[in-house]
């Protein structure tokens, strides 16, 4: 049994929008790349979210495994500035034919030894900053220098198909869990105020959006 803990902003079952097949996604929280136009700005803050229980997230994630999922992704915030505690986890998550997809704004070459850790223990991983001024329709990517790089015989089965990809329509779901609504997916360029003004239109005002500065 762990006594660590990963800061972590949400956790959500089933998605299907980040990565192939039915996935448990977990947020982690804290971020201080900062990248303009971020979708998700409500976990920059190191200080916010919740801390998780490695144990609880192992839970989590066997929950997810025998309720059908085909594998975990791993977004923020910036998984990478919490490495060591997520090293451990993800050490403890492996499950046969369960794959792992990371998501990291740091290129390969920034990384420290922990950081580089942290990939031994992932099947694929999309890196780079989000560049608001590189639009892209690549999937499951939200500017054309990210890459989605296979790490693993795992992830070169089920990534590779995917690396030149470019959808007519990006995956997203809407989620509403405990009252708030969540986007899981990455919409493209300018999408999400449209959203929002065609709720409005509608009468649906949202008090709080994570896109908006």
């Amino acid at each position: 049994m762990s006594g660590r803990a990963l800061r972590t902003s949400r956790v959500l079952y089933p998605i299907t929008a980040l990565g192939p097949g039915r996935r448990l996604g977990i947020w982690l929280q804290g971020c201080t790349l900062a990248c303009k136009g971020c979708m998700s700005r409500d976990t920059w803050n190191p200080g916010g979210g919740t801390e998780v229980a490695v144990d609880d997230l192992l839970r989590m994630w066997h929950d997810a495994v025998r309720a059908g999922a085909d594998g975990l992704t791993i977004s923020g915030g910036e998984p990478l500035q919490q490495a060591a505690v997520l090293a451990e986890f993800l050490a403890a998550a492996t499950v046969a034919d369960r794959d792992v997809l990371l998501y990291t704004g740091y290129e390969l070459d920034e990384l420290g030894e922990q950081q580089s850790g942290v990939l031994e223990r992932v099947d694929a991983v999309i890196t780079g900053r989000y560049s608001a001024g590189e639009p892209t329709r690549l999937i499951w990517r939200g500017s054309a220098n990210q890459r989605l790089i296979p790490l693993t015989p795992l992830g070169e089965q089920r990534y590779r198909p995917f690396v030149d990809v470019s959808p007519p329509r990006a995956p997203v779901q809407v989620r509403v869990d405990d009252g708030l609504l969540w986007l899981v997916g990455v919409p493209p360029a300018g999408a999400l105020p449209k959203v929002e003004r065609s709720l409005r239109e509608q009468g649906i005002v949202f008090e709080e959006a994570a896109w908006r500065p």
